[in-house]
């Protein structure tokens, strides 16, 4: 049985937005659809995403960088501190990106952090609609040290 930690999700998330050029609009309509029950969470985007947000919105949004000058990464980062609990990500999958290793590394962090990841409108609508997203949660996130750990215990390493 692998070791698991539980991670406390307070009932204010705190949720990043990201959309890609192609997605904007899309997540503006959702962002605006779905403002009165945004309000009452934290909200935090990468740099484009967050600017059109606040602008069209009047939503408080703290920024990252743009997703292509490392904007992904810093999610990612914040994820992996367990300082953001969802992500709403609505990107292309048509459109190649000059940053898709970047997009790719952030979407892998999302699951391995196990925090709820919405890539459509469709996945988000459900999400926000959720009796869980507006109460406390614990995510359990298994504790991938100790599985390394032990693999290199088995491989006569440490």
């Amino acid at each position: 049985m692998p070791q698991v930690q539980r991670v406390p999700m307070r009932a204010v998330k705190n949720v990043v937005l990201i959309a890609h050029d192609s997605r904007k609009q899309d997540l503006l309509d959702w962002v605006k659809y779905n403002r009165p029950v945004l309000r009452e969470h934290r909200l935090f985007a990468t740099g484009t995403t967050g600017g059109l947000v606040q602008a069209q919105t009047d939503l408080p949004v703290t920024r990252f960088k743009s997703g292509p000058l490392g904007g992904d990464q810093q999610v990612g980062a914040k994820i992996a501190e367990g300082e953001l609990d969802v992500l709403v990500f609505f990107w292309d999958p048509l459109e190649p990106q000059p940053h898709d290793p970047d997009v790719k590394a952030l979407l892998r962090i999302a699951v391995l952090y196990n925090i709820p990841t919405a890539c459509n409108r469709a996945t988000a609508d459900f999400l926000v609609a959720s009796s869980l997203f507006h109460g406390e949660y614990e995510r359990i996130v298994e504790d991938h040290a100790a599985k390394r750990q032990a693999w290199l215990a088995g491989q006569g390493r440490r």
